[in-house]
């Protein structure tokens, strides 16, 4: 099974371009309060008239219904990403796929969703999450790992876990909410090649 590898927090065209061009699967936008945060209807205009389909993930933490609404509505995403714990009050939109965000020091959710996220405390810090639990838990559930990953550690992540897929935001960034090409491109070379190595 192919690694599946998303790049999170897009802001600029040129930046889902080079995400696109590197051979990412999934691109992210951010609805939660943070530096790379975008509305839904400058998420929309940033997708618009892309030559490739590509899966669009959005990702919250905590919304309120009228913000999921909004961004089904305006933005039209394949995914919604957002805690655990989140999904207990929402309604999710038919259509709307959902990958609930588990977090390193947290309970888990039992029965485990067929996929989930598994991450640092903190979203979008650089903090990386607990290698050996989530190693543990992908063995249950098809895991997509998050929290500090960057193309020096991803070898070593990714063989470590064995995970469905990786998630990176600011490992491919130059500076706080701005993503680098050849970081993106550098990043993704990496992890095909652990997922290579590590025989998946």
């Amino acid at each position: 099974m192919s690694l599946w590898i998303k790049i999170c927090g897009l802001t600029s065209r040129d930046s889902i371009e080079a995400a696109i061009a590197a051979g990412a699967d999934a691109i992210g936008f951010v609805f939660a309060p943070s530096k790379r945060q975008v509305t839904a209807q400058r998420a929309a205009e940033l997708i618009d008239g892309l030559s490739i389909r590509i899966p669009r993930v959005a990702v919250m933490q905590h919304p309120v219904q009228s913000l999921v609404d909004e961004v089904w509505r305006v933005f039209r995403p394949d995914i919604l990403q957002t805690d655990a714990e989140d999904l207990r009050g929402l309604i999710v939109p038919d259509g709307l796929q959902v990958v609930p965000v588990v977090r390193a020091g947290r309970s888990f959710p039992e029965p485990l969703p067929t996929r989930m996220l598994f991450e640092g405390p903190v979203s979008g810090a650089g903090i990386a999450a607990d290698w050996n639990a989530a190693a543990a838990l992908a063995i249950r559930t098809e895991l997509v790992l998050a929290g500090g990953l960057n193309a020096a550690n991803v070898v070593q992540a990714v063989s470590t876990v064995r995970p469905y897929g990786i998630d990176v935001s600011s490992g491919v960034e130059s500076a706080p909410g701005i993503k680098d090409a050849g970081r993106i491109m550098e990043f993704v070379r990496a992890a095909r090649a652990a997922q290579s190595g590590a025989g998946q």
